[in-house]
């Protein structure tokens, strides 16, 4: 019998309590779930096992959160990608759509609200 691979979601954040939810939060839902705290990290995963969505934390430790978008974009297999930040300026939002972003999101945020957005991009291939 065959079984569907799970969707694998990659999460870039430098805040562990902010990475345990996610993965609380998608794991419920089913899909595989790896992390970073480190764009360094980020990028090492998605050249080793390419996810079918990254969020990413737009300001790490080491560097700009949208180098993940951009490389997340333009891997062999492009993924979706979800920019998630506390500055939640027009600019920062500008600057994630232009890099690649599906979506912005200002923290805080609903996790219903952000589970449902998820399931909603995983649900349409990704171009």
């Amino acid at each position: 019998m065959n079984v569907p691979r799970a969707h694998r979601i990659l999460v870039v954040d430098d805040e562990a309590d902010l990475v345990v939810t996610y993965r609380r939060l998608f794991g419920r839902q089913g899909y595989d779930v790896e992390s970073a705290g480190t764009r360094a990290g980020g990028l090492a995963l998605i050249d080793s096992v390419p996810p079918d969505l990254v969020i990413a934390d737009l300001e790490l430790p080491d560097g700009d959160g949208l180098d993940l978008v951009r490389a997340a974009r333009t891997a062999p297999i492009p993924s979706w990608a979800i920019v998630v930040s506390g500055r939640a300026s027009n600019g920062a939002r500008e600057e994630a759509m232009a890099a690649g972003a599906s979506a912005f999101i200002a923290k805080p945020f609903s996790a219903g609200a952000l589970g449902d957005l998820v399931r909603s991009l995983l649900d349409h291939p990704r171009t």
